[in-house]
């Protein structure tokens, strides 16, 4: 998962500078000229991301029989329901509908009520996990980069302790700054950045993985993936292999802006949902051979031994400066990442704030502008104290790939599956009790219990980690 500026592709209508009505839209809005291929774009752009850096560990848990035909199943499945997701742009007829601009659009104009609140309530506690989960990447990227530098000035052997802590707080004191920026989430040039560090960082583990296969003269792993003892007792292979799930699920996830993305398609014909469904197919298409090479070179290179961040675990030492690189690009990438997610959830509570209390001055009082920044009070000191909240929260859990797989497992059933099934059932009136109705079923049904088990195995493997880890140690 990665961050994405608004996906707005450049309208012919601006650059006239003119109202004339045969260059906007249906709705008003200035032409749209996405096509097949912009649209591929924004997908891989948006789902390349730090979820990469697990997967080496998940196919470790899996092995070599399970681990890929499970990479494959959950790419079928996200296809599966992007192109149902893409039938509900347009609510009624597939040409002339109205628009939906959003997730939440769509939600709300084919299931309405408290599904509306219940996905709301969902899409918000992921951001916020999403905000712990990149907190604690972040800082581990900055402390490997410490200690790249510390093993190879004074061996790989020497242990180069730190705490994760002090960089926690540095990411955070970050992010209150940035959050004071107003619409930091619109700037064009945050998804080009975004897309260029990802594939940074994700080429780079990819290298590097291929570079100690062939110094390991052979592929290492299992068909079974890790072995039961040594440390691992059966239960934690069980839990471990659920929480696999997760990780995958989380690496995948796209499904809350692929409406976002459909938006920047230009007007039938053909209808906005075909263009779309081909741009799901290349752009899924392509992610999982990237996805395959990354994670199966990254188990071939490191057998069961494959860490949880293939760039923070230290599985490679050398090129130090390589490995330096990555992080840095990292750690840029998560710092946006960070205010993309978090704007729309700040700007929810904002207006939900304005509209509960519209006679307070501590609301409404703007202090003015500071070159970028736009301050006030209460944005002051709400974005404060989430930012706060985050990285408390993150120090308290520092554990990247259970709060990873976690959030993979909490978000993929009803953001992935669950909603995109219920709006695809009423927008074409598929008939309760067909056979076509119990098929969408019977798949929602087997992925909650999917996501079920794999939330499961991640809580428990925090449990697990809680048990010897001391909060605020680092």
């Amino acid at each position: 998962m990665v961050a994405k500026a608004p996906f707005n592709e450049v309208s012919l209508v601006e650059a006239r500078g003119g109202d004339d009505a045969e260059w906007r839209d249906d709705d008003g809005r200035p032409r749209r000229t996405g096509t097949v291929w912009t649209a591929s774009a924004h997908i891989i752009t948006a789902v390349i991301g730090s979820g990469v850096l697990s997967l080496a560990w998940a196919i470790a848990q899996l092995g070599w029989a399970a681990g890929p035909a499970v990479m494959l199943l959950f790419a079928v499945v996200i296809y599966y329901t992007s192109t149902l997701l893409a039938e509900c742009y347009r609510s009624g007829d597939p040409v002339a509908g109205k628009r939906n601009y959003t997730y939440m659009d769509a939600v709300r104009a084919s299931l309405g009520g408290a599904k509306v609140t219940l996905c709301g309530a969902i899409q918000y506690a992921n951001l916020f996990g999403v905000a712990i989960g990149y907190t604690i990447a972040a800082s581990i990227s900055m402390l490997a980069i410490k200690r790249a530098d510390c093993f190879h000035a004074k061996g790989h052997r020497h242990a180069c302790r730190s705490s994760s802590n002090p960089y926690m707080i540095l990411f955070g004191v970050a992010e209150v700054v940035f959050s004071q920026i107003p619409d930091f989430d619109q700037i064009w040039w945050l998804s080009i950045v975004a897309a260029v560090m990802s594939f940074t960082y994700s080429t780079i583990g990819l290298v590097l993985g291929v570079m100690q296969t062939v110094a390991n003269g052979g592929f290492q792993g299992s068909l079974t993936g890790i072995s039961i003892g040594a440390g691992v007792t059966p239960t934690e292979k069980v839990w471990r292999s659920l929480q696999a799930f997760g990780n995958i699920a989380f690496a995948y996830s796209y499904s809350i802006i692929l409406i976002e993305i459909q938006d920047t398609i230009k007007a039938p014909p053909p209808s906005e949902a075909k263009v779309m469904k081909r741009a799901t197919m290349v752009s899924v298409a392509t992610t999982t051979v990237f996805y395959m090479l990354c994670g199966c070179m990254g188990y071939a290179a490191f057998g069961d031994a494959a860490p949880d961040n293939l760039l923070t675990g230290f599985g490679f030492y050398e090129p130090f400066w390589l490995l330096d690189i990555a992080n840095v690009a990292i750690v840029v990438h998560l710092v946006g990442a960070y205010q993309v997610f978090c704007q729309p959830l700040f700007a929810f509570v904002e207006k939900w704030a304005a509209a509960t209390w519209p006679d307070s001055a501590f609301i409404a009082r703007e202090l003015g502008r500071v070159g970028p920044f736009k301050l006030s009070a209460f944005r002051l000191a709400w974005r404060t104290a989430f930012v706060f909240l985050t990285t408390v929260v993150a120090m308290l859990l520092p554990f990247f790939g259970d709060v990873v797989g976690l959030l993979g497992a909490v978000s993929f059933w009803p953001l992935t599956v669950y909603f995109p099934i219920e709006m695809y059932v009423v927008q074409r009136g598929v008939r309760r009790g067909s056979t076509h109705w119990i098929c969408l079923q019977m798949l929602s049904a087997a992925c909650l219990v999917v996501s079920v088990a794999a939330a499961a195995g991640s809580i428990a493997d925090v449990i697990g980690a809680l048990k010897v880890y001391r909060p605020f140690s680092g």
